[in-house]
């Protein structure tokens, strides 16, 4: 399918070298002049008073003390009064499909906290829609007036063998992307046993995106920092975000990837990592901030990149090092330190205008030479495609659920069992591996304490499947069930709940609205948030859905649950590529050595 990005044309640095050139002599006006503000030079770690930057065909011309010179009666003028003139943030790994927004609605939501780039992979929805979807995304993406490079999606399923996804991504697909003009490289390398194995299919999709002079994503989500590591990095993934601690990032920095650290909407990995930068004092080149995951109401409630860098500087991280983490170390990553990640020539004139720089308050937003955001308020136009029939019907579960489909039956003649239980973590991705004692009750395994059920509901292909075991950690009481068709990365549907007909209330809703996260509580619904797009997403504005979800998170608490953003560790319970155990649509997979386990133990 072929989309109109004319919107999206914007001239290149040779294009506009020579008016750029003009303007910097002086021999020709500038476009737009910010005056008289403070330079935050990420290339030198330094901030210089009483600088002017002159702005010609939405790229830099020059920086300077004063660009009177090259001010025209026709220039803009935008008074900095003093204020900082620090570069555009950059998001080094990101999931548009975790803001439940699509790409046009997610821009919208994050322009105003400063974020004038993204490199986003796109493979929750390749799980759903394959190709096509990611086709899609790339497009809205660059019909947008912030920068937003996609990378193509690695690993859909993300570990072949232990899950079935509604689409799969191949080498060809990959090869094939390579030549789009949003793709910048290849998304996280989820299948990191394959890849240390040698595994065919993914060093053919590494040698393609190497082949294209592109940047491999990685991935690596296990504290085996020996062989296997060391195999991995072989492989030729260039980045990871998957560490959560001091000796994670210096392993991968040590090793020649950029490490990057990331704080999401529940996910905490800056404040473990950064010592390696404050209190080692390795080089913070090296390092770079990102979000991986943050849902709709982050971005509306608490903020985006804004948020990371704040955190990283109140973890004791020098405000100017955190900037170059956010800017100029993200663009060399990428290859694009010519292109954005600094206030310097030829580069797109992204601008942030703050008053201070460690509470770091977002109050001009300039992209591309003009102002999108001002004082928290979007100002420019963010662009949607029309999203096909197809993408907006993808709940396809069979038949509707009763209770019996998520009865789990005991050994005959047993009053209570052993069953392996998936333990959430609060504020990070990986789970525990552990092992409760349970009720039977006229032959059905029950719930008992903090130890719930959780269903994976089959949605792609209407096979009628229910995978079913126990999870522990949310903490939830009464009769009550929570679905999500955001099930990363397969994206079936999972039910969490203590109640079997609750749940099946839940996986019905979501059926009849085309996908989304519901909570059923005594046979009410408590919260509902509809996303009829792959079941993901919403081209609802930002604030809406963020209401929704603002909602749906205290339903959850009224529930019980007092994790914190446990919708983001629901939405994780059936990635099958974090340690330590998971649930698929093929059974419970324990993550340690990719190999299903029983949901219940066998005694003799």
């Amino acid at each position: 399918m072929e989309h109109d990005l004319s919107p999206t044309r914007f001239p290149s640095w040779p294009a506009t070298a020579p008016d750029l050139i003009e303007v910097a002599a002086g021999r020709a006006p500038a476009d737009t002049v910010i005056r008289g503000g403070i330079w935050v030079n990420v290339h030198t770690r330094e901030a210089l008073p009483d600088q002017d930057i002159a702005i010609r065909h939405g790229r830099i011309a020059c920086v300077v003390p004063d660009a009177s010179y090259c001010t025209g009666p026709e220039t803009e003028i935008i008074e900095a009064h003093g204020r900082y003139m620090i570069p555009g943030l950059c998001d080094g790994h990101m999931h548009i499909e975790s803001g439940m927004l699509t790409p046009a609605e997610f821009a919208a939501a994050v322009i105003p906290h400063g974020t004038t780039t993204m490199f986003t992979d796109p493979h929750e929805i390749a799980n759903v829609l394959g190709l096509e979807g990611v086709r899609l995304m790339h497009d809205e993406a660059l019909m947008q007036p912030v920068n937003i490079w996609t990378q193509m999606p690695s690993c859909a399923p993300s570990a072949p063998g232990m899950e079935t996804t509604g689409y799969e991504i191949s080498a060809e697909d990959v090869a094939d992307a390579m030549t789009w003009p949003g793709i910048i490289g290849l998304g996280e390398m989820m299948n990191f046993p394959g890849v240390a194995a040698g595994d065919g299919q993914m060093l053919a999709e590494i040698a393609a995106t190497q082949d294209a002079g592109k940047t491999v994503g990685g991935h690596y989500a296990s504290p085996d920092l020996g062989p296997n590591f060391a195999a991995y990095v072989a492989g030729g993934p260039a980045d990871d975000h998957e560490g959560t601690c001091e000796a994670d990032a210096i392993a991968r920095m040590r090793q020649g990837m950029r490490s990057m650290i990331r704080l999401g909407s529940a996910w905490y990995d800056v404040e473990t990592q950064i010592t390696a930068i404050t209190e080692k004092g390795l080089d913070p080149r090296n390092m770079i901030l990102c979000t991986d995951d943050c849902h709709s109401g982050t971005l509306v409630n608490d903020g985006h990149m804004n948020r990371v860098v704040r955190h990283a500087i109140a973890c004791g991280c020098d405000p100017l090092i955190a900037l170059q983490m956010a800017t100029i170390n993200t663009a060399t990553h990428f290859g694009l330190e010519r292109e954005i990640g600094s206030l310097t020539p030829g580069r797109r004139a992204d601008v942030i205008l703050t008053s201070d720089l460690k509470t770091l308050p977002i109050e001009h937003v300039i992209a591309r030479g003009k102002i999108v955001a001002q004082d928290g308020k979007l100002i420019a136009d963010c662009p949607h495609l029309d999203w096909p029939e197809a993408a907006r019907k993808t709940v396809n579960m069979g038949a509707a659920k009763t209770a019996a489909d998520f009865e789990i039956h005991a050994p005959d003649g047993r009053n209570s069992v052993t069953a392996n239980v998936i333990g959430v973590v609060e504020n990070q991705a990986p789970t525990k591996a552990l092992k409760r004692d349970l009720p039977v009750s006229d032959g059905k395994v029950e719930t008992h304490g903090d130890t719930c059920q959780i269903a994976l509901v089959e949605r792609h292909r209407a096979t009628g499947g229910v995978t079913n075991a126990f999870v522990a950690g949310f903490n939830y009481s009464g009769k009550m069930a929570m679905a999500s068709t955001v099930a990363h990365d397969s994206h079936h549907m999972i039910v969490v709940g203590t109640d079997r007909e609750q749940m099946a209330l839940a996986a019905n809703r979501l059926a009849e609205v085309g996908g989304g996260i519901t909570i059923f509580r005594d046979g009410t619904e408590l919260a509902l948030v509809e996303l009829p797009i792959a079941g993901l997403m919403s081209d609802s504005p930002a604030h809406e859905v963020a209401a929704k979800a603002d909602k749906m998170v205290q339903a959850m608490v009224d529930c019980g649950c007092t994790l914190n953003n446990a919708y983001m560790q629901h939405s994780l319970l059936a990635l099958v590529v974090i340690p330590e155990l998971r649930i698929s649509d093929l059974g419970l997979v324990d993550v340690r050595s990719f190999e299903f386990i029983p949901v219940l133990e066998t005694t003799t």
